[in-house]
């Protein structure tokens, strides 16, 4: 495995900013650490849990580090404007590009979800309480909020782009002000409803900070970066301690608005801060990866980071039966002395069952990952109008589906959205193959 990784890495492109691809790994780490460590679980008649947060108080400054999934938008951003033009560079076109740059995502999800629906239904029939099969479903699904967000990110990624080139800085500034309505209307009074379109702006907002870092609009120099940071932090500060926005980064269930249900301005100040910090890291990072040791390990773990980040969840739900109904690990109050030593074995564990599980199921997204780390074959040109309406009905089908499946709450994963979501990822699919072809 160590071999064919370092001749992948040896093999990298001369022009790639592997910081990118340190900050990519960095964010999934944290998003799976954060998670893990959050997660209080509780066994008496039947399982249940919630949220640290919700029994600490002095935890939620604590989501400040670890949210960090704007990193990973801001990274997506700059890697989609690289590769967008290098693949219209080589005679293919935004649809083509989409297709390629899609099947990392769709392909382990895929996987992800099938293997999931038949555990579940494999539970049921064998006589597995139904309400606890769907907590475990949900719970497991919880990652897929953000396939939502990103997908979609990834196919308007021409667009965005042509605005950057046509205003610049002022298209995150103009997405960051609609947020802010979007925020206003509901801190208000307003339905819930008038944020729901935060979901999109506030992460197309991150994402176009990554394009305007790859375009050379934001360069990674301290005179911008340590404005940026200080400034978003400055911001997160008051728009959180004095101002009407919670101090958690994640949901938590003690606050009426949520910072992340949708994105608010406060998260913006947080991202904006992590561009400066990502900003004035870089010529550290860029250093510190050219030795072969650090690059190979970067490259590594981004060969199998959607495997990583889909399944963390699932090996959450492999270790409450197999710690707590046993009755191996004791139930604590969360956030006492004792609870925290107990994370030790919890996190052992769950590091463990990740590693088998992204040991079965990494091939979905390594044969991908190796491509595109690897040589780069031409685009097979521009795409059909056939092949394009087919990509967009996919594209639709698959974010419609994990939209309805995010919509339903703790109501696990929807029957009627499997197939939704499997018929958009066939469409994906049949279109990749016809441009292929």
């Amino acid at each position: 495995m160590f071999t064919p990784l370092r001749r992948t890495a040896e093999r990298t492109p001369p022009g790639r900013d592997r910081h990118i691809d340190l900050l990519r790994a960095v964010a999934i780490a944290l998003v799976v650490l954060g998670h893990w460590l959050a997660v209080v679980v509780t066994y008496g008649e039947r399982v249940g849990g919630d949220t640290v947060l919700a029994f600490v108080p002095w935890a939620r400054p604590l989501t400040w580090l670890f949210q960090v999934m704007p990193v990973f938008f801001l990274v997506g951003g700059f890697a989609g404007a690289a590769s967008l033009g290098s693949y219209r560079r080589r005679g293919g076109d935004a649809i083509g590009w989409f297709l390629c740059r899609t099947d990392r995502l769709i392909r382990p999800t895929t996987a992800f979800l099938l293997t999931l629906g038949g555990a579940a239904l494999l539970a049921v029939l064998l006589g597995a309480d139904r309400a606890t099969v769907t907590l475990a479903v949900w719970l497991a699904c919880l990652p897929l909020w953000f396939l939502i967000a990103y997908v979609t990110v990834v196919l308007l990624t021409p667009v965005l782009l042509a605005l950057h080139r046509r205003a610049g800085l002022a298209v995150p500034a103009a997405f960051a002000v609609l947020v802010a309505f979007g925020d206003a209307a509901r801190l208000l009074g307003g339905p819930a409803v008038l944020g729901v379109a935060n979901y999109l702006l506030a992460w197309a907002a991150v994402y176009q900070l990554g394009i305007a870092w790859r375009e050379g609009a934001l360069p990674a120099h301290p005179r911008v970066a340590v404005p940026m940071a200080a400034g978003g932090l400055a911001a997160l500060v008051l728009l959180t301690v004095p101002g009407p926005y919670p101090v958690s980064m994640v949901a938590d269930p003690g606050d009426r608005l949520q910072n992340t249900s949708p994105p608010t301005l406060a998260l913006l100040a947080l991202a904006v801060a992590q561009t400066g910090v990502a900003l004035l890291l870089h010529e550290r990072g860029g250093r510190m990866l050219r030795r072969t040791r650090p690059w190979t390990a970067v490259v590594a773990a981004n060969s199998v980071i959607m495997t990583v980040f889909l399944w963390h969840m699932t090996a959450v739900v492999i270790a409450v039966p197999a710690l707590y109904v046993t009755g191996l690990l004791p139930q604590p109050p969360p956030g006492s002395a004792a609870w925290l030593l107990l994370r030790v074995p919890w996190l052992a564990f769950l590091t463990a069952t990740l590693a088998v599980l992204v040991a079965v199921f990494a091939r979905f997204e390594r044969h991908a990952a190796e491509r595109r780390t690897g040589a780069r074959p031409a685009p097979a040109g521009p795409v059909g109008v056939r092949t394009a309406a087919v990509t967009l009905a996919g594209a639709a089908l698959v974010v419609v589906a994990l939209l309805g499946a995010a919509l339903t709450g703790s109501e696990g994963l929807p029957a009627p959205m499997l197939p939704v979501y499997l018929a958009g990822a066939a469409l994906l699919r049949a279109a990749r193959s016809s441009h292929r072809s």
